[in-house]
């Protein structure tokens, strides 16, 4: 056995790196991801992929590597590489890292976002952080081990795939290739999600409920406010109810401060529209829109059950409500009319909490204080839905990325060359920990 991988995978060899970033930055216009106008082509990333890793393949180089691009719609594939170690059921992988964007406008931007560019340690593009620049360094990794050949007995994975930003369509990327069985066996090991940022391990990330509150009163003139019910006042006073709702139900948990999340869950609005009019005219309905960001140790789906029954109890009860001032009111018992809110939500996210005695954490830790210098675990009350699907399918999930989050989705996004050669080192102690 080679019992040092870390010397045979040595360092990110940083021009090979930059080379290919390089065009994988130049397919990002092509593959941001904005159905229906924007439907990215991984396949314009995948041939790049394929370049560099195909002469170490089984079928066309004869090296050891074994490469599966699996696409269920045109020009949108998904690749699998595999690098067979010795002992059956011994494996680790790498996942997650995807091959779409997010959109970007180049107007906006101080250099051109579909072209990499480099100032001093910056990569700068869209898709530098998230997460062409994943791609480009797990693509290193697993050409260096078809080229080095170190006898390993762990079996290792890089799995790079399509349709990471937009989670409405499904049957393209990740959620397709555990439905047919492609990634069963890395259920076996650690399996480590490619795609945070700022080189520390990611323990917990968020739900996401987007609401809609929709509040209906009765347009009137301004000059006669008593004739009308303001559904903006309506709105103001029952939102702050439900508000405080939400909170005396799903307060702060203790967890929380274990995995380091920033804030506890939160309700918030988030935008607000109305039909029109004149400024002299109440108008007759108004939608207050936002969303719920869950901590992982509640249920999303309690919470949608609750938030449901808060705006029934003040539908049955709205004469109850705080009103604004002498002539503010919710119900016109002359007109049999009352104020009336509805609220919906679109696809809501379930938040997840990493298995901290897994061993995956714990050799990723470790593997982070030797090669950064320190290793402090952090949660988000963003979302990753993907992984919590995997972690639901029984996948033990880690993450991890080596972007910068201040530039996650930005304009004038970049990484830092320095930040993805720790993390080329970082994945080459985790793959020899787990060879002990």
């Amino acid at each position: 056995m080679d019992t040092d991988v870390k010397k045979t995978l040595g360092e990110l060899r940083r021009d090979s790196f930059v080379a290919l970033l390089t065009k994988l930055i130049g397919e990002s216009k092509y593959v941001q991801n904005n159905p229906p106008e924007l439907i990215p082509e991984e396949d314009r990333v995948v041939r790049h992929l394929l370049e560099s890793l195909l002469p170490y393949s089984t079928t066309t180089g004869g090296g050891p590597l074994i490469v599966k691009h699996v696409a269920y719609l045109p020009n949108r594939g998904n690749l699998i590489v595999e690098y067979p170690g010795t002992v059956d059921g011994k494996i680790v992988s790498f996942v997650g890292s995807h091959m779409d964007v997010v959109t970007a406008d180049p107007q906006g931007w101080d250099f051109d976002p579909f072209s990499l560019s480099i100032d001093g340690d910056k990569l700068r593009g869209r898709g530098t952080t998230d997460c062409l620049g994943h791609v480009a360094l797990l693509t290193e990794l697993m050409r260096k081990l078809g080229e080095a050949k170190p006898k390993l007995q762990s079996t290792v994975v890089a799995v790079f795939i399509a349709n990471e930003e937009n989670s409405a369509i499904t049957g393209v990327g990740v959620d397709e290739l555990v439905k047919n069985g492609l990634l069963k066996k890395l259920k076996d090991g650690p399996l480590f999600w490619i795609d945070t940022a700022d080189k520390q391990p990611c323990i917990g990330t968020g739900g996401m409920i987007p609401w809609r509150l929709h509040v209906t009163g009765k347009l009137f003139h301004s000059g006669l406010p008593h004739k009308a019910i303001n559904p903006l006042e309506l709105a103001m006073e029952a939102l702050k109810e439900i508000q405080l709702r939400f909170y005396k139900d799903f307060p702060p948990n203790s967890k929380e401060q274990i995995y380091g999340f920033a804030t506890p869950s939160t309700m918030k609005p988030t935008q607000w529209s109305y039909p029109g009019g004149g400024i002299n005219q109440i108008p007759g309905e108004c939608t207050i829109s936002g969303d719920v960001r869950l901590t992982p140790f509640y249920s999303v789906t309690d919470v949608i059950k609750r938030l449901q029954e808060y705006v029934d109890d003040i539908n049955s009860n709205i004469e109850k409500l705080d009103t604004r001032g002498p002539v503010s009111k919710y119900v016109l018992p002359d007109e049999n009319l009352r104020g009336r809110l509805s609220i919906t939500f679109d696809e809501a996210m379930s938040g997840v909490a990493c298995d901290l005695n897994s061993r995956g954490f714990h050799v990723l830790c470790k593997a982070t204080e030797e090669v950064v210098g320190h290793v402090k675990p952090y949660s988000i009350t963003g979302s990753l839905p993907l992984i919590r699907e995997l972690q639901d399918e029984g996948f033990d999930v880690q993450t991890a990325g080596y972007g910068l989050t201040a530039t996650y989705h930005a304009k004038n996004e970049y990484c830092l060359l320095s930040d993805m050669c720790q993390g080329y080192r970082v994945f080459a102690s985790v793959i020899s920990q787990l060879e002990d």
